[in-house]
């Protein structure tokens, strides 16, 4: 009867933890930065809840040839941020700490991925 019992409550548990979402795949959280617009003015850009592991590359700033790099990050996600200088998540890079991690406009980025 106990093992009977044991068992329909471990099948409880199991099923409620696949119905609960989980945030395991995505950074909670929003990720900021600045780049310089087509009309040479800086524009601020977030992405919010960023896919972890994902590498992304920002679109406003994605052509070296036609764009300045992105600056000034802030990581506002429960997740490291690691920002790279080159599209593809290429070139030199630097981590953001979680939730406080922020950059100044000599960190220059045009990708980012989130642990």
């Amino acid at each position: 009867m106990r093992l009977r019992r044991a068992s329909i409550a471990a099948l409880g548990a199991f099923t409620l933890l696949l119905a609960v979402p989980s945030s395991a795949s995505a950074a909670v959280g929003e990720f900021q930065y600045t780049y310089i617009g087509l009309d040479g003015q800086p524009h601020i850009r977030i992405l919010l809840d960023p896919e972890s592991r994902e590498c992304v590359t920002l679109p406003e700033v994605a052509d070296p040839d036609a764009s300045q790099p992105a600056h000034s990050p802030r990581n506002r996600t429960t997740s490291t941020a690691t920002v790279f200088t080159e599209p593809d998540c290429t070139g030199d890079w630097f981590t953001l700490r979680p939730l406080v991690g922020r950059g100044s406009e000599r960190l220059k980025l045009r990708s980012v991925v989130f642990s």
